[in-house]
């Protein structure tokens, strides 16, 4: 004796679409937090990269200073 009036048809639709929206904020929720992983790894890798700058610009300092002890450097 189920009474498929207006009504239950109309509670079966938001029952239908609150079950979506569970499901659609759950996947938004894990695509954030992986979208926060990828901020974290980008800011890392930057980091990164900005240390291995600056060692080369030591490194070549020194080299730079080498060549000129060893009179490597062509006069210019």
């Amino acid at each position: 004796m189920a009474d498929d009036g207006p009504d239950n048809l109309i509670l079966r639709y938001l029952r239908e679409i609150d079950r979506k929206l569970d499901v659609l904020t759950e996947r938004v929720n894990t695509l954030t937090e992986r979208v926060s992983a990828l901020e974290n790894m980008v800011g890392f890798l930057v980091t990164q990269t900005a240390i291995v700058h600056a060692r080369m610009d030591k490194i070549e300092l020194r080299l730079e200073r080498i060549e000129r002890r060893l009179n490597l450097v062509e006069a210019s």
